[in-house]
């Protein structure tokens, strides 16, 4: 009577011990059975760079689950910084530029040229700068460029406006700029170059040159004939103040850790986003960066922000040191 209990333990002891070791019968392949193409199941077990990752079914479980929303968070917050790096080194360079005056009303040069006491992203120390911003949201503002410079104008952006002076359409005999506020629609009178920037800050750096080893007589130059006004006050333009600032330690620098966030949340917020692509608002939007909304990311967030920052500083360094296209070395 005892023979059949025994082997029915026997049995079920030799399946538990095929299963634990891997050798199990296979599937039996049924009437109604579809076969799965190699690589779309996915295994109980995946080691990856983040660790090992386990499924059941196909589901990752709360474990893998984390890890993996960490590191979806952490890739978009790497490449929302690599595209915020433009406009967040814009607003440190406005930053710095206004602890010398305020806008529209100062105008900086580097009357005897630069030096490694003032911090700046890409300068030359053998010509004088003139490097100011502009603030377009009380109106259209007229900039009265001198003869004989060579500069540009650049929005919150990043992106090119115009240029000035003798690549530009006054081609280095001076003239007057009108700079309109975007979406701007009222009239505008003839006799100005006419530019109509995507945001309501715009950067303006120009260049002097010396004449015989002296940089002088082209500050001098930019302090007679330079003129900021709104267009309305044209008729009585207010006097500008230039704060000659050879020497001068400040900085213009972008920040690498996570104040990163809360300058580009600054840009993102006071200027129109209509230049910007989908994908980059997308990726700004995915890190908790939204036009009209707050900023508030947890205790998890900042955590995945700062890191991502750091690896972001590093790989834009990477990129321009270790350039991977062999043209750009020639370039």
């Amino acid at each position: 009577m005892r023979t059949p209990m025994l082997s029915a333990l026997t049995l079920l002891a030799l399946a538990v011990s095929l299963a634990l070791t891997g050798c199990a019968q296979p599937p039996v392949n049924m009437k109604m059975t579809t076969a799965v193409p190699p690589g779309i199941a996915m295994p109980d077990r995946v080691d990856t760079r983040l660790g090992t990752l386990r499924f059941f079914d196909g589901f990752p479980d709360d474990a893998s689950v984390e890890k993996l929303y960490d590191n979806l968070d952490f890739q978009r917050a790497v490449q929302a910084y690599l595209l915020g790096l433009a406009p967040v080194s814009q607003l440190a360079n406005r930053k710095g530029i206004a602890e010398l005056g305020p806008v529209n009303r100062t105008v900086p040069i580097f009357e005897d040229r630069m030096d490694s006491k003032s911090l700046f992203l890409t300068p030359n120390n053998n010509t004088p700068y003139t490097w100011f911003w502009l603030d377009l949201r009380e109106g259209p503002i007229v900039l009265e460029v001198p003869p004989q410079v060579l500069g540009l104008m650049n929005d919150m952006w990043y992106q090119f406006v115009t240029d000035i002076g003798f690549t530009g359409p006054d081609r280095g005999e001076g003239g007057k700029y009108l700079i309109l506020p975007p979406a701007y629609r009222g009239a505008v009178p003839a006799g100005y170059h006419v530019v109509r920037p995507a945001t309501y800050s715009v950067w303006v750096p120009w260049r002097t040159f010396l004449v015989d080893g002296d940089p002088r007589p082209g500050v001098q130059r930019v302090e007679r004939h330079t003129r900021i006004y709104r267009m309305q006050d044209a008729a009585n333009p207010p006097k500008l103040e230039f704060v000659r600032v050879s020497g001068r330690a400040f900085s213009t620098l972008a920040p690498a850790d996570f104040t990163f966030w809360e300058y580009l949340n600054q840009v993102v917020q006071e200027e129109p986003t209509d230049a910007l692509d989908p994908v980059t608002l997308g990726l700004y939007a995915s890190v908790g960066i939204r036009k009209g909304r707050p900023f508030a990311p947890d205790e998890r967030m900042k955590r995945i922000l700062s890191e991502a920052a750091t690896v972001g500083d590093a790989t834009a360094r990477a990129i321009n040191y270790r350039l991977r296209i062999k043209e750009s070395f020639y370039y």
